[in-house]
C-alpha cells in the first residue's frame, strides 16, 4: 500500500514509552494454548508437514513501459541494480509491453513522459491470493509488478495457475491503468462464475531532484493531466481467459472508476473487496468495495457495489457512502476487510490509530450491514486498546504494514457465524499475533490468544486470516524466530546474505544475525480456537528483507500484507522471498507460493 499513515506514524520507541524489555516479553502477555515451540522442532515442521514451495514469478520475463521512468541505481549492494531495459528477447509472458509505443492511457501525458523503452520487472512484493470457486485448481496471485526499487515505481501484477499452484504459466502486469505513476494494493475476489476482480488503486507522483515523491497536483506538473490524479478502479479477468492481455478495465466505454480523486486534500489509500458468493444470499454475486480517504491526518471510510453478471461485466457502481464510526473516534479509521456471511451479512473491520495522541493505541471496531449495503451500522469495538508496532523493524529497515486481519466461518457455532480478529501487538517491546474471535455476531469477543509459539522474543508480523469450508482457522504471518544462516554455509550463499551490505542499522553481513531474517509461518485452529498443533513452518528457506526491498523515504517494503487463501483441503499463501532457489540468481523480490493440507479437526 502507498501508506500515508507511515509518514506520520512514530513508533513508541521513539516516543519514550515505558515498554516491557524483550527479554520479558516471552512469558507476558496473553496465553499460548499450544505452549511454546523449540526453534529447531519449528525449523523442522516445514518438511514433517510436506509443505510444498514454488517461486511463482521468478520464472517469466515481463516488462511494461512506465509512465514515470526512475534512473538512480543503488546497486550492487542489498541487490539493487535500477531500471533495466527489457530484454532484446522481449518478454516472455505475452503481455503488451508498450514497445510498440505508449499505452491508451498514456496519451495525455506531458513532454518526458512515459518511458522510452519498456523496462524489466524485477520485484514481486505485497500480494493476495484468490481461488476460483468454480474450479479449486484455478489460482490467481497478485503483487505489485516493480520496475525500479529505488524509486518505489511500479503497477500491478497477477500470476495464474491451472493446477493448483504447482506451475504458474500465465502472469504479466494488469493492462489498462499504465497512464499512471504507480499502481497498488493487490486485491481481488471471484464472482460464482469464475469472473475475476482486481481492485486497484493508480495515482500519480514525480519525483524531484533528490528523488523523493511529488504528489502535486496540476496540469504543468503531473506526468499525465489527461487521467485523475488518484482513483479507485476495477479490471475484471474474465472466466476463461488464457492469456496476459485478456482483461476488461472498461465500463459503459469508460475506465471502470469505482471513485475518482483530483484535487488537492485527497488521498485515497487501503481499498479491499469482496464478492458474495453464498447461494442462500438475497444479494448473490454483490461486489462490495472498500477505500479511504486521507484528508491530512484524517482517514474517511468510503464503500460502495455494484451487481456481478455472468460475462464478466456489472452494473453501475453505487455512489460512494461513508461507513459509521463509533462516537469519539474523529480522527476516522483506516484497513477495510469485508466479508460476507452466508446470510448475506456483510461485515468488515475498521481501524482507528489515534493521531490526535501520536498513534499511541490503535483499536478496531466492527461494522455490519443486513441488507446488501444499502444500511450499515456500528456493531462493537473490540475490548482494550492495542500498541501499535515501530514504524520501521528492529535491526532492518522495512516498515510496517497492516496491523489486523479479518475472517468469519461459514459454518454457525452455537447459532451464529464466528468471526475472527488476528492483529500484531508491541505491548511487550516485540511484535507478538493475537487472536480472538466472536460467537454472537460480534456482539461480544473472547480473550485474545498469542498466535506465535516461539519461545525466544521476536518480531512476529503481518497476519493473514483464512477459514475453509469445514470451519477451519488459518492465521497465516511473518516470522523472525530463525537466525539468519552462518557465514559459509550454502544457505547463506543462496540466501544472498553477502549483497546485504550497506543496512543502517546493522553493519556488515547479517550471518547468524537474530530477529533479522524472515520466514512464512501458519497456526492452525478449529472453529472454537482450539489450536491443531504448533505453528508451522511453510518457507523451506529464510529470506534476507532488506535485499532489493523498494524504497520509500527512508523506509524499504517487502509487502503491508501477504496471500492467505483455503481451497478444498489445501491451505496455501503467497509471500515475499529474496532466496535463489536455482530460479532467482539476483536475490529479487519474487513471490513464494506454498502449500499444505489443511490439518484434520
Amino acid at each position: 500500500m502507498r501508506r500515508r499513515r507511515i509518514a506520520l506514524l512514530v513508533g513508541p520507541a521513539l516516543l519514550g514509552l515505558s515498554l516491557l524489555s524483550p527479554a520479558s516479553s516471552a512469558a507476558a502477555g496473553p496465553a499460548l494454548p499450544q505452549g511454546v515451540q523449540s526453534d529447531d522442532s519449528y525449523a523442522a515442521s516445514q518438511a514433517a508437514n510436506a509443505v510444498s514451495n514454488v517461486q511463482a514469478t521468478s520464472a517469466a520475463v515481463s516488462c511494461y513501459r512506465p509512465e514515470v521512468p526512475y534512473g538512480a541505481n543503488s546497486g550492487p549492494a542489498e541487490g539493487y541494480s535500477g531500471m533495466t531495459p527489457c530484454p532484446a528477447s522481449g518478454a516472455t509472458t505475452g503481455e503488451d509491453t508498450g514497445a510498440a509505443g505508449p499505452y491508451a492511457s498514456q496519451a495525455g501525458s506531458n513532454p518526458g513522459y512515459p518511458a522510452a523503452t519498456p523496462m524489466l520487472v524485477k520485484g514481486h512484493s505485497e500480494s493476495d491470493l484468490r481461488i476460483d470457486p468454480t474450479n479449486p485448481n484455478h489460482l490467481i496471485g497478485a503483487s505489485k509488478w516493480v520496475a525500479g526499487a529505488e524509486g518505489y515505481n511500479h503497477l500491478l501484477g497477477f500470476f495464474e495457475s491451472f493446477d493448483g499452484g504447482r506451475s504458474w504459466p500465465v502472469q504479466g502486469h494488469i493492462p489498462g491503468y499504465e497512464g499512471w505513476t504507480d499502481n497498488t494494493d493487490p486485491v481481488g475476489a471471484f464472482d460464482t462464475w469464475g469472473n475475476y476482480y482486481s481492485l486497484l488503486l493508480p495515482y500519480q507522483f514525480f519525483y524531484n531532484a533528490d528523488g523523493s515523491h511529488d504528489f502535486g497536483v496540476g496540469t504543468a506538473r503531473e506526468p499525465d493531466p489527461a487521467v485523475p490524479s488518484q482513483v479507485i478502479s476495477v479490471a475484471v479477468r474474465p472466466h476463461g481467459a488464457t492469456t496476459a492481455t485478456q482483461w476488461v478495465s472498461t465500463h459503459a466505454g469508460h475506465p471502470d472508476s469505482v471513485a475518482s480523486y483530483d484535487s488537492i486534500g485527497n488521498g485515497p489509500d487501503k481499498q479491499w473487496i469482496t464478492i458474495d458468493t453464498n447461494p442462500g444470499s438475497p444479494h448473490l454475486n454483490r461486489v462490495y468495495a472498500m477505500w479511504v480517504d486521507f484528508h491530512d491526518k484524517t482517514a474517511v471510510p468510503y464503500f460502495a457495489y455494484a451487481d456481478a453478471r455472468p460475462d464478466g461485466t456489472h452494473t453501475d457502481w453505487s455512489a460512494p457512502q461513508v461507513l459509521p464510526e463509533p462516537a469519539g473516534t474523529p480522527q476516522g479509521a483506516t484497513y477495510l476487510l469485508p466479508h460476507v456471511a452466508p446470510d448475506g451479512t456483510v461485515y468488515t473491520t475498521l481501524t482507528n490509530s489515534d493521531p490526535a495522541h501520536r498513534f499511541c493505541c490503535d483499536q478496531i471496531f466492527l461494522d455490519a450491514s443486513p441488507d446488501g449495503g444499502r444500511t450499515w451500522s456500528t456493531v462493537s469495538t473490540l475490548p482494550g486498546t492495542i500498541t501499535p508496532p515501530p514504524g520501521s523493524y528492529a535491526n532492518t529497515t522495512f516498515r510496517d504494514g497492516i496491523e489486523d486481519t479479518f475472517t468469519l466461518g461459514g459454518r454457525p457455532v452455537n447459532g451464529h457465524y464466528p468471526l475472527y480478529v488476528a492483529y500484531e501487538d508491541y505491548a511487550t517491546g516485540v511484535v507478538n499475533v493475537l487472536l480472538t474471535a466472536s460467537y454472537d455476531g460480534g456482539a461480544s469477543w473472547s480473550a485474545p490468544v498469542r498466535v506465535n509459539d516461539n519461545a525466544a522474543p521476536v518480531d512476529e508480523f503481518q497476519p493473514n486470516l483464512a477459514t475453509g469450508p469445514d470451519g477451519t482457522v488459518s492465521v497465516a504471518f511473518y516470522d523472525r524466530r530463525l537466525a539468519c544462516p552462518a557465514a559459509g554455509t550454502a544457505e547463506a550463499r543462496a540466501a544472498g546474505l553477502a549483497l546485504d551490505t550497506a543496512n543502517p542499522k546493522h553493519p556488515g553481513a547479517p550471518y547468524g544475525a537474530a530477529d533479522y531474517c524472515v520466514n512464512t509461518s501458519a497456526q492452525f485452529y478449529d472453529p472454537t480456537l482450539t489450536p491443531l498443533g504448533h505453528n508451522i513452518r511453510l518457507s523451506a528457506h529464510s529470506f534476507d528483507p532488506q535485499l532489493d526491498s523498494p524504497v520509500e523515504g527512508s523506509d524499504t517494503f517487502i509487502g503491508d500484507y501477504f496471500g492467505n487463501t483455503i481451497g478444498g483441503g489445501t491451505a496455501y499463501t503467497t509471500s515475499v522471498t529474496t532466496y535463489d532457489d536455482g530460479t532467482n540468481p539476483g536475490h529479487l523480490q519474487q513471490q513464494q507460493v506454498t502449500a499444505l493440507a489443511v490439518p484434520r479437526h
